[in-house]
């Protein structure tokens, strides 16, 4: 999981955590579905890591527009009601809390073969939707953020855009 705050296209602050869904399903979630105990175990895990950033950028204020880009949070947002990929990459989506707070319980009741048939949500990433979904939860809730706009872009493009930024400037 990457977080970085900032205005431009160089963050004020940036952290790196090792929370990316499929590492934290194959680690933390064994059963299909996951135990109640191996659900809380992770989520006492995700909620320890990204708070021990929180501080480095609450010191920096309250971000007035918080956005998230991945595959996961799209299909999160989704499950949550936002708009199909098919509407148009123009159309804003968004992930409130609350509707996450409302799906995570959901979840992990799920088997990944239910998973996958939720709107949204690809047959390949479905075991590791629990995963990103406490993750999520955690972010949201421990930065105090009630709502994120989905970036229909994510990692690939940042690092595309970032090699012609180099090469133009060579």
């Amino acid at each position: 999981m990457e977080i970085a705050y900032g205005i431009d296209e160089e963050p004020d602050a940036a952290a790196s955590l090792p929370l990316g869904a499929g590492r934290l399903t194959a680690g933390w979630l064994p059963g299909d579905p996951p135990t109640a105990d191996d659900v809380r175990a992770l989520r006492r895990h995700v909620r320890t890591e990204i708070a021990r950033t929180v501080g480095e950028f609450s010191r920096l204020g309250t971000p007035d527009h918080v956005v998230a880009t991945s595959k996961t949070f799209k299909q999160l947002a989704r499950i949550a009601g936002a708009a199909r990929s098919a509407e148009g990459v123009y159309v804003q989506r968004e992930l409130k809390r609350e509707s996450l707070e409302g799906w995570v319980p959901k979840l992990a009741g799920m088997t990944e073969a239910e998973r996958a048939e939720l709107p949204g949500v690809s047959e390949g990433r479905a075991n590791q939707l629990l995963a990103g979904a406490l993750v999520a939860e955690a972010a949201m809730d421990l930065f105090g953020v009630e709502r994120v706009e989905i970036c229909p872009w994510a990692l690939r493009e940042g690092v595309i855009l970032r090699r012609l930024d180099h090469m133009g400037s060579a």
